[in-house]
């Protein structure tokens, strides 16, 4: 028969005190409650394994530590609900593009407090691009009027695959950050803060199941088409990496046997047959230099070169979707970036090329959506992923009143850290 922990210190171990008891007892509530969400005091103590008497006083003292809330329960729920304060810290979520930094800040109950849009020079450095990211983040805090050591974590979203190690491994569109080193080790250096590094394509995909078109499905595909095209997988609830961090780089999927050089060295990628600057390309010698969101105004106005262009796009697509299907499976698949403003006209073409390309088992339950969070998708995955990755010591440290030294760093198992 199991029984709760009634917090004496001879339950911690040899060696134990009652303070580090305390302690431990008091991080595995803040687990609980990050992971969980909002519970009773008795849902506290089940999941926890600890007495009632033992969370009821570890919920008074974060209560006056303003780490936790109380609130009614609208589930006619017996007893009130306990959740992180809103006030118990923040993270950032960072959005690094080829021309732009997007910066927001979330607080512990899930809720984005501040965010900024920054446009970059295209090309830019590293050196240039976390310090446009920190001068954001600090602008963004003097907003709210909070110090930086209330900021427990932050994560950092790339588009280029990240190795194990916390290096780009290659970037077409980030040339200017490759051979820099460890991008997590360089960005916590510039913010003061524990980073995570992530493919902004993974992140996208985690923000659209968090928040967007992707809620409650455990098997998605995000499918960014923009300058890069590039997928983020979430199989089994979990974004999939593969074994070196290059997993869901269908840009690079060979679409035309012989076709154009891509800028990763190889012939006939899909990226050189359906991204924005080649959908751009097709219609300039007829319409002019044109940018999307105009082909998309005129295509919808019945334009038949736009129309066609964007049709062509999603039907090229669909095939290499088609054969990513074929694999692994997924549920869902969200199509997100510039062009996916273009709705049917886009994915219409996209799913009959799909319907034909893709074995019946694989494709016949498959829905093709829009992504919802639009261009906010990255920034929010951003968010989500240093929100799931804020450690127990960390919420503690926090509750303490601890300053950024004091703090732990992000759980560094799904990504590089700080030690």
């Amino acid at each position: 028969m199991s029984s709760t922990n009634e917090g004496s210190a001879d339950n911690y171990g040899p060696g134990g005190s009652q303070s580090a008891l305390r302690s431990a007892n008091e991080a595995r509530v803040l687990e609980t409650l990050r992971s969980r969400g909002a519970l009773t005091q008795a849902e506290l103590a089940r999941r926890t394994s600890l007495a009632p008497s033992t969370v009821s006083k570890i919920v008074h003292t974060l209560l006056e530590a303003d780490v936790v809330d109380m609130e009614a329960d609208k589930q006619g729920r017996r007893g009130q609900l306990v959740t992180l304060s809103s006030s118990a810290g923040l993270v950032a979520g960072i959005d690094m593009g080829r021309d732009h930094v997007h910066v927001a800040l979330a607080n512990l109950a899930h809720e984005v407090v501040a965010e900024q849009h920054r446009t970059l020079p295209q090309g830019h450095t590293m050196t240039k691009g976390l310090g446009s990211a920190d001068d954001t983040l600090t602008e963004l805090l003097d907003g709210l009027g909070l110090p930086r050591r209330r900021v427990v974590g932050a994560c950092l979203s790339i588009p280029a695959p990240i190795d194990a190690s916390g290096v780009i491994s290659a970037s077409a569109l980030m040339p200017g950050w490759t051979g820099g080193g460890n991008v997590a080790t360089s960005a916590a250096e510039v913010f003061g803060l524990p980073v995570l590094v992530e493919n902004d394509a993974n992140l996208g995909a985690l923000g659209e199941a968090t928040w967007g078109a992707g809620r409650d499905i455990k098997n998605l595909v995000y499918l960014k088409v923009a300058n890069g095209i590039g997928a983020g997988l979430i199989l089994n609830g979990e974004i999939f990496r593969g074994a070196t961090g290059t997993a869901g780089e269908i840009g690079h999927t060979t679409v035309v046997e012989n076709g154009a050089i891509c800028q990763c060295g190889n012939r006939g990628c899909l990226e050189t047959v359906a991204n924005s600057p080649h959908v751009i390309g097709l219609l300039a010698p007829t319409h002019g230099r044109l940018s999307i969101p105009r082909i998309i105004e005129l295509a919808r106005a019945g334009d038949v070169g736009c129309r066609r262009v964007l049709g062509d796009t999603g039907r090229v697509v669909g095939l290499a979707v088609a054969n990513l299907c074929n694999i692994v499976n997924p549920q869902r698949l969200i199509v997100g970036g510039e062009l996916s403003a273009a709705e049917d006209l886009l994915l219409g073409p996209m799913r009959e090329s799909v319907r034909l390309n893709g074995i019946p088992g694989a494709v016949r339950s498959l829905e093709i959506v829009r992504a919802e969070l639009g261009a906010r998708a990255h920034v929010l995955g951003a968010v989500a992923f240093a929100l799931a990755h804020v450690t127990p010591e960390a919420l503690t440290a926090t509750a303490a009143g601890a300053t950024a030294d004091d703090r732990s760093p992000l759980d560094a198992e799904t990504g590089a850290a700080i030690s």
